[in-house]
């Protein structure tokens, strides 16, 4: 299982890879499959980053059987967010 610092920091991958492949579209989305090769997180915390995002209102998932994300999309919610954080870096 993996510790607080690693979840929080699979969620924060989990919302950068997704805005960065949408381009901030909510129409789009990505495969489960997709965040799993790019991110290298273990299916169970991918699951896990991925229910604990979609109940903040962040993210919807599309789920296929034994918790596994099949299409993961920003809500708009999440894109305000996401955009948030790029102008203060900006």
């Amino acid at each position: 299982m993996a510790t607080l610092r690693e979840r929080k920091t699979y969620r924060e991958q989990v919302l950068r890879v997704l805005y960065e492949a949408v381009e901030g579209n909510r129409l789009l989305g990505i495969t489960g499959a997709t965040l799993h090769r790019d991110l290298a997180i273990p299916d169970q915390d991918l699951a896990a980053a991925c229910t604990y995002l979609a109940g903040e209102g962040l993210i919807t998932v599309d789920w296929e059987p034994g918790n596994t994300p099949a299409m993961v999309t920003l809500t708009h919610e999440g894109i305000r967010r996401m955009e948030a954080e790029e102008e203060e870096t900006a």
